[in-house]
C-alpha cells in the first residue's frame, strides 16, 4: 500500500531554515504530483506547495520566495526547504499525494488528496 513519511521538523527560532522529507513507498514516485500542507494549531490544514513530474512547483502567496519544493525520483522522496521561518509557519506539515495521472499544479484543497503521511512538527520557539 501507499506509505509516506515525513521527517526533519523540530523547535526552531525565527528566522532559521529547515528541511523537511517525505519519503514514498507504494506507487511509481516519478509519475504523480506531489503536495506539502500544514496545520496550524487551532486552525484548518491548508495548502503549502506543489510539485509535478516535469518538476514546475507552485506555493501558497505566505511561503512565496521562502519555502522551495522539490523531489529526487531516485529516493522517492520529495523536500520542503523552509527559509527565513517566521512565528505563523508554526504548524504540523504534511506531504499528500493526489490521484495518479495528474500533471498539473493547482490542487491546493484537502480533498485533491487522497495519500497523506502523519505529519512532522514545526514549533518556533518565542
Amino acid at each position: 500500500q501507499v506509505q509516506l513519511v515525513e521527517s526533519g521538523g523540530g523547535l526552531v527560532q525565527a528566522g532559521d531554515s529547515l528541511r523537511l522529507s517525505c519519503v514514498t513507498s507504494g506507487l511509481t514516485f516519478s509519475r504523480y504530483v506531489m503536495g506539502w500542507f500544514r496545520q496550524a494549531p487551532g486552525k484548518e490544514r491548508e495548502f503549502v506547495a506543489t510539485i509535478n513530474w516535469n518538476p514546475s512547483t507552485y506555493y501558497a502567496n505566505s511561503v512565496k520566495g521562502r519555502f522551495t519544493i522539490s523531489r529526487d525520483n531516485a529516493k522517492n522522496t520529495v523536500f520542503l526547504q523552509m527559509n527565513s521561518l517566521k512565528p505563523e509557519d508554526t504548524a504540523v506539515y504534511y506531504c499528500a499525494v493526489p490521484p495518479s495521472g495528474l500533471s498539473g499544479l493547482y490542487y491546493l484543497k484537502n480533498n485533491d488528496y487522497v495519500y497523506w503521511g502523519q505529519g512532522t512538527q514545526v514549533p518556533l520557539s518565542s
